[in-house]
């Protein structure tokens, strides 16, 4: 159906060094630096985009660094933990010798979540990841394309996302907003975690949550998630969605103009924010790929005011040796 949330879009966190995070997911887990912009609602903040080669939806990976933010407090009500696909069991063994050669926090062993291998690891921030293994997955959404710069073997890179884990302390709403609402369905449930997937999409369209009464409610900050988004086909499918949501009494943003795509913003319950975005029109339309993340790129309606953007941001190279600008 055209109106079907296909699976993950983006997943988008907090860092407390734009710098540290540029060198991080490129230098280290070898991604695509496809962009580099600042948040629309907050001109402060960079919003830096790390993709697959070519910023397939399902692949993108994004960072805010609000100034003056805190650590976050992992609890309740949040989306804990956000997992890779990498393509095979074996491609393990690569990512457990490189983490240990790049002093990557990682687990000391794999472990199984409903039936699919995991290793987590974390980053400066303590922010939570995994890898797991795409060996029988069983769909096809957002499995990108290797990125052809990367530091890491085509045969092991990152090839998108996996269930991305929520921490929850109310089972029955997000099930039934999961399920009644969203229409995804429940795949598989082994005591307090339960596993939903969208559209038949395999482990790119599949959402884990674990039921906790026993702690707090997260305090957001930096080293967590601050949204998830989900793929919708285009802008149709997108106001069906908005119109849906609001049919129902969600307290939502209404339709949101992205650039590199257009979104819609609702919390099914507190501390967790979800966005519907549309698939495209993509990164590449105010740049080329080989320009692609060099430079501080602005959506139309920002560009007068460059010059007192780029003066409230920490300056960092991405570019190349040839050509190379801070901005």
């Amino acid at each position: 159906m055209a109106n079907t949330i296909r699976g993950m879009h983006h997943l988008t966190t907090i860092t407390s060094s734009a710098p540290k995070i540029f060198e991080f997911w490129t230098e280290t887990l070898g991604l695509h630096f496809i962009k580099k912009t600042v948040n629309q609602d907050d001109v402060r903040t960079y919003h830096l985009y790390f993709t697959d080669d070519m910023g397939t939806a399902g692949t993108i990976l994004t960072f805010f660094d609000f100034p003056g933010i805190q650590k976050a407090i992992h609890g309740t009500d949040e989306i804990t933990r956000t997992a890779f696909r990498i393509p095979s069991d074996a491609s393990f063994d690569f990512w457990i010798k490189w983490f240990d050669d790049h002093d990557v926090k990682h687990a000391d062993a794999i472990h199984e979540e409903f039936g699919a291998k995991y290793l987590n690891f974390e980053d400066f921030d303590g922010q939570l990841y995994a890898l797991m293994s795409n060996e029988g997955n069983p769909g096809n959404w957002a499995t990108g394309e290797p990125y052809r710069n990367s530091v890491i073997p085509a045969e092991h890179q990152i090839v998108g996302f996996g269930p991305q884990l929520l921490t929850i302390n109310n089972e029955n709403a997000l099930d039934l907003i999961f399920k009644n609402v969203l229409g995804a369905k429940e795949v598989a449930r082994e005591g307090d975690d339960v596993l939903y997937e969208f559209d038949n999409g395999g482990y790119g369209s599949q959402v884990h949550t674990h039921l906790t009464r026993l702690i707090p409610r997260g305090l957001q900050g930096f080293g967590n998630s601050h949204h998830m988004a989900f793929t919708v086909d285009d802008e149709d499918a997108l106001n069906y969605w908005i119109n849906r949501l609001r049919q129902l009494g969600f307290q939502d943003s209404g339709f949101v103009e992205r650039y590199y795509f257009k979104s819609e913003y609702f919390r099914p319950t507190p501390g967790i924010l979800l966005e519907l975005a549309t698939n495209g029109p993509g990164f590449l339309q105010d740049e080329t790929y080989e320009e692609a993340g060099h430079h501080l790129e602005l959506p139309p309606f920002l560009e007068p005011q460059r010059e007192a953007i780029q003066a409230n941001l920490v300056a960092f190279n991405s570019g190349t040796e040839s050509g190379s600008s801070e901005f």
